[in-house]
């Protein structure tokens, strides 16, 4: 077999071939598979030139995987995408010069001049990596990565030939983590097509023994709610990682009463700077060799790893003294063991009531204390009076709700038990003024909660 040049790839390559390196749709492939299936896709690559960009329009399957490989072999810019509405978009705001789907390889003509960005990474001779923000608020920001500084980071991974579900999507700065993790450590990738398909999940966890579940809250939630946990044997479970979202501390003390021999533990990242190394205490976390500063409540980052900058926007994405901010709003908080930081909320979903602003995520932290409020939403409705008002969607379990509280299920009495109960933690202004009762919440294709109009 033909050797690799990239160190990681010759990483990928030491490893004992027969292992599984990937499980897609309940198909296995090896280490060999993977690699053969790399070098017929360096062949494909042959009239793609070295520093090229490269977008692939995939998922966890083998051909996907083996070409973003092959691509990182042949020091190209390599731009993931998933099956969407904006692709062409997508292809334009990252100057895609070639794109990979369905099983081949097209030129795309495009007469624009190369961004200054992508002339430097390509003149370097070095892999580079664009992906999309998420677009809650206007077009989503091409951001350009140097991806041979971020692979750097895994090589030093020890062999750890574990299973892991690759749940976070193709496109994400987290699944491509969790991808490049598993390979760096000679694990096996599993995923389903289906991701919010909670059966689906479960009994991948279960035929196949997987021990790490990377996933958000929401998902997390909504297995609970499904009882997968129970209908299904998941004690090859060891290690649940959750990020992307807030988890609130209800939810987190029902998982781990519903999964008691399962760790949990709390990541953090953004697609600007990358995921970084946390340690976790219940539903704080501590920033490992990651500079950081608190502005105004708001959490700032610093990282050797991070972003090169944006194709398709001139906003700063650092301020002068190289730090991003990540529009998380966090508290400090002091313990023996050092300074932990808890997330509080999302600059960008804040409400505003007459001038006064509100955290959604407070209020919902409240409204799940009640044992019959299974999960809710929060955000604010356009207010003649206030600017904004406060509404919040919960699902509830009827027949916990009716033998607690003798009462007819309808929106307007349930109303009047939140603001009651809401009423002895917060301020006034802080109380729902609307209460819908709805059978699930939306979620977007990542499985976040999307409040009112924004998509993450």
């Amino acid at each position: 077999m033909r050797e690799f040049h990239h160190a990681f790839l010759q990483k990928i390559a030491s490893y004992d071939k027969s292992l599984n390196a990937l499980i897609y749709e309940d198909r296995s492939y090896s280490y060999q598979d993977l690699l053969e299936h790399t070098l017929a896709s360096l062949e494909l690559l042959r009239p793609v030139p070295m520093g090229s960009t490269l977008a692939i329009v995939g998922d966890y399957d083998i051909s996907s995987i083996a070409l973003m490989l092959a691509g990182i072999e042949k020091k190209l810019i390599i731009i993931p995408l998933i099956h969407s509405q904006d692709i062409a978009y997508k292809l334009e705001a990252s100057d895609a010069k070639y794109l990979y789907r369905n099983g081949s390889i097209e030129h795309i003509e495009n007469t624009s001049s190369q961004h200054e960005l992508l002339r430097n990474l390509s003149s370097s001779s070095q892999a580079g990596l664009i992906l999309f923000s998420s677009g809650s608020t206007g077009k989503p920001k091409a951001i350009v990565h140097n991806l041979e500084l971020m692979l750097q980071t895994y090589l030093s991974k020890k062999i750890k030939p574990m299973k892991i579900l690759l749940f976070l999507m193709f496109d994400h700065i987290g699944g491509l983590n969790t991808l490049f993790n598993t390979l760096a450590m000679g694990g096996c990738g599993v995923a389903v097509h289906d991701r919010k398909n909670t059966d689906a999940l479960a009994q991948a966890i279960q035929n196949h023994q997987i021990s790490m579940l990377p996933a958000s809250p929401s998902l997390l939630n909504l297995m609970l709610l499904n009882g997968v946990f129970e209908r299904y044997k998941l004690s090859s479970l060891r290690l649940i990682t959750y990020g992307t979202e807030q988890m609130s501390d209800s939810l987190l003390a029902r998982l781990k009463s519903a999964l008691p021999k399962v760790r949990f533990h709390q990541t953090f990242g953004t697609t600007e700077i990358g995921i970084t190394q946390t340690k976790t205490l219940q539903n704080l976390i501590k920033l490992e060799n990651t500079p950081y500063k608190i502005i105004d409540n708001e959490l700032y980052l610093r990282s050797s790893t991070q972003a090169l900058g944006y194709l398709n926007t001139k906003d700063n994405m650092l301020d002068k003294q190289g730090y991003f901010a990540t529009g998380d709003l966090v508290e400090r908080v002091s313990t023996p063991d050092g300074e932990y930081i808890k997330i509080i909320g999302r600059t960008k979903e804040i409400i505003n009531v007459g001038g006064e602003k509100v955290l959604p995520q407070e209020i919902e932290n409240i409204v799940l204390e009640l044992p019959y409020i299974q999960d809710c939403l929060v955000y604010g409705e356009k207010n003649a009076i206030t600017n904004q008002s406060i509404t919040i969607e919960v699902i509830i379990d009827e027949a916990l709700l009716s033998s607690s509280l003798k009462l007819p299920i309808n929106a307007l009495e349930l109303k009047k038990i939140i603001r009651k109960h809401c009423s002895t933690h917060l301020a006034k202004y802080k109380l729902p003024t609307k209460v819908l009762i709805v059978k699930a919440l939306p979620t977007s294709e990542r499985l976040k909660k999307i409040r009112s109009n924004f998509v993450d």
